[in-house]
């Protein structure tokens, strides 16, 4: 299995390369997206590509968008030590397989790379430019981590979200329930002038945003409940335009 490490930072390329060459992968490494490019375009097949976000001249995103765009189904893991769950989410939306924070052990760099391979690569095309539709995320990976909303009728009145949890490390499988708290929901309601029910699509993601936030800082699966107690102005903005449930 041939993968590409494109990272502008030399040392991190040489511990992504060592970890992965002793796990028997076949190795190329590129210092930044211009030459990761190339390398792609010169006919080389890579199996995974592992992404940096952060670097000189074009980024990750537009790195990432370059490759999907010249091959749909390649499967790219993003790195980066400076990111956000929105971040994260882009990430997804353009396609990658993962989103793995900086700095990381090489056991995690090797699970995500084996996760990426044992994963079903996507067949179907993005949206054609101009069209108005949004690509859909149906699982967010993050950090190693996959979360996937409970599936089932929702019951728009209660105030607690499920969601299974899997880990790539170890193939672990846990449920975390996240709660929506009244008084944001009253919160909300009274600036915007609109009820929106706490078991309903908004509050859903803005549980799932939280819980995979404690995903991204603490690397582990929360022990106990996470609650929602409040929202951002973005979101009440978009609570304000949001359709009903």
């Amino acid at each position: 299995m041939k993968v590409l490490i494109i990272d502008d930072e030399p040392h991190i390329r040489q511990m992504m390369r060592l970890t992965l060459e002793a796990s028997g992968y076949e190795v190329d490494e590129a210092s930044d997206g211009e030459e990761g490019m190339a390398k792609l375009d010169d006919g080389r097949a890579y199996d995974v590509t592992v992404l940096d976000q952060k670097m000189p001249g074009i980024d990750g995103l537009e790195t990432l968008r370059r490759i999907k765009e010249r091959a749909v189904d390649a499967r790219v893991l993003m790195v980066t030590a400076f990111a956000s769950v929105e971040l994260a989410v882009d990430a997804m939306k353009l396609g990658a397989t993962d989103f793995l924070r900086k700095p990381m052990t090489p056991e995690t760099l090797r699970a995500a790379v084996s996760a990426a391979l044992s994963s079903v690569r996507q067949t179907r095309p993005a949206p054609a430019a101009g069209s108005g539709a949004k690509p859909e995320i149906q699982i967010l990976t993050l950090n190693g981590f996959q979360v996937i909303p409970s599936a089932g009728p929702r019951d728009l009145s209660s105030s607690q979200h499920g969601f299974r949890v899997k880990h790539f490390k170890d193939g672990s499988e846990a449920t975390v329930t996240v709660a929506i708290d009244p008084d944001a929901v009253s919160r909300v309601e009274r600036l915007t002038r609109r009820r929106l029910e706490p078991g309903g699509a908004f509050w859903r993601g803005q549980a799932e945003r939280l819980l995979s936030g404690y995903l991204w800082t603490e690397g582990k699966v929360p022990s106990a409940v996470l609650t929602v107690t409040d929202v951002s102005r973005e979101d009440l903005e978009v609570a304000t335009d949001w359709k009903a449930d």
